[in-house]
């Protein structure tokens, strides 16, 4: 098993791409920590995937510098380290950009930067303390690389993990820690569900011209990247043994964008 003795802690993991990269993990031997604003749901979670032995929910609102700190502490306490983080927690709001609420602006960029570095920093803490490495994943997007109408923050925040895994890359080096981010092209979860009628209404067209014509059409085949997709290649990034595949971002996305 790849992760064998590994401890991983998953943000937004109670369900979609999170959860599916905690089933893939602890398959290969990890112990999860399933970080989640949803407590229940991250509780269930745990359970259905093994209980205590192999995973334990926390409460987690990404955002919050003591509920990071709390949920980094208490997956210390009960696996004795942090060997993995992924950082995947996120939102999505779309919105033409002369219309787009502060608010909400705020929120998308706290939600997915502000919870990438409050992630980042506490689990940058316990690896250099524990002396044996570790990897730091960000859940990117094909909007790290490129653009789309109507989602300005996602876009710009999805930009920022690039550059964030970068500087991570570059001083974790000598403690022997990774930084990479997974750049997904559309996957069909609630988050990407929630933005067909969106869509569909901002641009006055179809939902199925939406998957058509928006979400897919820069694939080669015109097929939504599965979460099986992206758990494996968070599997690829966790389990190598180097820091040659360190400060790197790769695209999961039906050939959408090519680099």
């Amino acid at each position: 098993m790849r992760l064998q003795n590994k401890v991983a802690v998953i943000t937004g993991a109670a369900s979609g791409i999170g959860k599916d990269i905690a089933m893939v993990f602890v398959r290969e031997g990890a112990k999860v920590v399933i970080a989640d604003l949803n407590q229940a749901g991250a509780d269930a979670t745990a359970i259905e995937l093994g209980g205590p032995s192999k995973a334990l929910g926390v409460a987690m609102d990404v955002t919050n510098e003591d509920q990071v700190e709390a949920g980094m502490a208490k997956a210390i306490k009960a696996y004795d380290g942090i060997d993995i983080l992924i950082s995947n927690a996120g939102i999505q709001t779309v919105m033409p950009i002369d219309q787009f609420d502060f608010g909400k602006w705020k929120q998308l960029l706290s939600i997915h930067l502000d919870g990438a570095f409050l992630t980042t920093r506490a689990a940058l803490r316990q690896m250099y303390k524990q002396g044996r490495g570790g990897s730091i994943i960000y859940m990117g997007s094909v909007h790290s690389k490129e653009a789309s109408a109507l989602k300005a923050p996602y876009v710009a925040a999805k930009h920022g993990l690039i550059g964030l895994a970068k500087v991570v890359a570059k001083e974790g080096a000598a403690h022997k820690v990774r930084a990479n981010v997974i750049c997904p092209g559309f996957v069909r979860t609630p988050l990407v569900e929630k933005q067909i009628p969106e869509q569909a209404k901002e641009l006055g067209i179809s939902e199925a011209e939406v998957i058509k014509n928006v979400m897919l059409r820069e694939t080669v085949d015109g097929e939504f990247t599965t979460v099986d997709d992206v758990a494996e290649t968070a599997l690829f990034f966790a389990s190598f043994a180097s820091n040659a595949l360190t400060g790197q971002s790769l695209v999961v996305s039906h050939g959408w964008f090519m680099q």
